[in-house]
């Protein structure tokens, strides 16, 4: 291997949650792509799955110009049907979205040659398992043809490959085209999530588990196949934070190369001038609603408190956040103050509150509570949701003498959920608090953002973000210092539970300077987890990923598989 370091002129990013937002890993690669483009110095291209076709994406702006020689290639002699364009984020980086429905006829035999090359298990396969390998496998056709067609031979590739579901198209590559270096991101590993979400206590017994028989036992050979396999056999492997490196190595039985840590951009926040006008018509909406739900006429003292983001009920510890608000309810220890708790996690929601939107849209604030005052929509499965069950049976009710409420809002709040009709984030900056205290939690990007918005967070230690955290401050972090960082195991669920009713009862203690001085603090550790400080890991997993490989010169002119 040479000593002189090479740089990539070419960076291939894919998941399948390019141009498609479904969670955290969309945040992480819409947020860095300006940074990306402008530190590595490559050709930065992102490919997604082209779910849209005959739609209108508005987080895809196509370009039928661009490649178009090379997308004529493609479609005749690879048979990929690829579309391109830009990512309509902040530094509109390149984006190729795959249409990857003809290699399901192809199915059986792609299967039988991940088995023959990689010992990859499809034989358990269930779910969006054939969905995300038929992504993955035409998203590295595609990249394949277009190095055939495009790159030149003294020209550096990297392909990254996100999550288990992007992990067989990497393996293919890896195999065909050495030349072309391979990273694999594991946000989360497939078995740890599991073992979570199946009620089992992960910490406890952490150096018990075995990934392999775990994955026997929780149907999870498929997934876990891929993501072990693509572990181990890339030039480049790497996660998302220390406490997910950890798990790596006891499930997958590889240590990653790198440690990307998650960054994000302020770009969607208000300017310094409009923030306060953002935040008090933020709050002037959360309590109309409230108000019109609950038949009451609770004021701007009134202290919003608010989780949200995936419907994971123990992992994302929304179980143990309902339970403080039970211990804070009983404790008596907040005398007159108002609290109103959001619960903002999408459910299985069928319509919004018909009786709802009438008292909103007429601006009605009606003297008595609706009936079920506990959601703003209807749920198709109300009698077996877990929140408006855990609310039941702890005893909230809502009614207009409870100091305590707890309002469920099941939905995405992308400006058209028919109730507030404002984004998360039109949202988000009128609260005062933000609790997160996850079980499992590889980063935690809600809690960063609660953070960037001046909103004063409480994360755990079994957090990515909550780690760091403490590690940047040097100490336990408490809410004074702008985040909190609550210390949860797997049998401490009624101390960690008080210590969250605890931050409240601080924050109604507080003066408004001391909340003011709170708020600039949580604003402030959010600016030091901008992407300009952390896509360094990133560069350095793509640095070490060329430099490993080192199959590089003379090439066939076509490579197939």
């Amino acid at each position: 291997m040479s000593s002189a370091k090479r740089k990539p002129n070419y960076i291939f990013s894919v998941s399948w949650e390019v141009c498609n937002k479904i969670g955290g890993i969309y945040t992480v690669l819409s947020t860095q792509a300006k940074t990306l483009k402008e530190e590595s110095g490559a050709t930065l291209i992102y490919v997604g799955p082209d779910l849209w076709e005959g739609k209108n994406n508005p987080l895809f702006i196509e370009d039928k110009s661009l490649y178009a020689i090379w997308k004529d290639y493609a479609r005749d002699t690879d048979g990929i049907p690829v579309r391109t364009g830009y990512w309509n984020v902040p530094g509109r980086p390149i984006v190729f979205l795959v249409d990857f429905m003809a290699n399901y006829s192809l199915k059986n035999s792609i299967y039988g040659r991940a088995w023959e090359l990689f010992k990859v298990d499809s034989i358990h396969a269930y779910g969006d398992y054939d969905e995300a390998s038929m992504f993955s496998y035409t998203a590295a056709m595609a990249v394949k043809s277009f190095y055939n067609f495009n790159i030149g031979p003294n020209d550096t590739v990297v392909y990254h490959a996100h999550e288990w579901m992007c992990g067989l198209g990497a393996l293919f590559l890896k195999y065909y085209i050495p030349q072309i270096s391979t990273v694999f991101t594991t946000h989360a590993t497939s078995i740890g999530r599991s073992i979570c979400g199946n009620g089992k206590a992960l910490y406890a017994f952490f150096e018990g588990y075995n990934g392999d028989q775990m994955a026997r036992e929780l149907n999870m050979e498929a997934k876990h196949s891929i993501e072990k396999q693509t572990a181990h056999r890339v030039d480049c492997f790497t996660t998302v934070s220390d406490i997910t490196a950890r798990e790596c190595t006891q499930l997958l039985d590889k240590t990653p190369d790198v440690v990307t840590v998650n960054g994000f951009e302020d770009g969607f926040l208000p300017e310094p001038g409009k923030f306060d006008t953002a935040r008090c018509e933020a709050r002037r909406t959360i309590l109309s609603v409230a108000n019109k739900l609950f038949g009451t006429e609770w004021a701007d003292e009134t202290v919003i408190v608010a989780t949200g983001g995936r419907y994971e009920f123990r992992n994302k510890g929304i179980d143990l956040f309902l339970d403080s608000l039970r211990q804070l309810r009983d404790n008596h220890k907040t005398g007159n103050a108002h609290i109103l708790a959001l619960i903002n996690v999408p459910a299985w929601v069928m319509e919004p509150r018909r009786d709802l939107q009438d008292r909103v849209t007429m601006h009605d604030a009606g003297k008595e509570p609706l009936p079920m005052p506990l959601t703003t929509h209807w749920l198709h499965n109300m009698g077996e949701d877990n929140v408006i069950c855990t609310l039941q049976r702890m005893g909230f009710r809502n009614a207009p003498e409870d100091n305590i409420k707890v309002l469920f809002v099941p939905c995405y709040l992308d400006g058209n959920d028919g109730i507030f009709n404002k984004t998360y984030y039109d949202l988000l900056i009128g609260q005062d608090l933000a609790v997160f205290p996850s079980y499992y939690e590889p980063w935690g990007y809600t809690p960063l953002e609660s953070a960037a918005f001046k909103v004063p967070t409480v994360t755990s230690d079994l957090a990515g973000f909550g780690l760091w955290v403490n590690t940047l401050l040097g100490h336990d972090a408490e809410i004074e210092d702008g985040v909190k960082v609550v210390h949860r195991t797997d049998d401490n669920w009624n101390e960690a539970s008080a210590d969250i009713s605890l931050q409240i009862e601080k924050w109604v203690a507080m003066t408004d300077a001391e909340r003011d001085t709170v708020r600039q603090k949580a604003g402030k550790i959010a600016q030091k987890a901008l992407w300009k400080h952390f896509i360094k890991y990133y560069l350095e997993a793509y640095d070490f990923a060329v430099n490993k490989n080192d199959t590089k010169g003379d090439r066939p002119q076509l490579y197939h598989f």
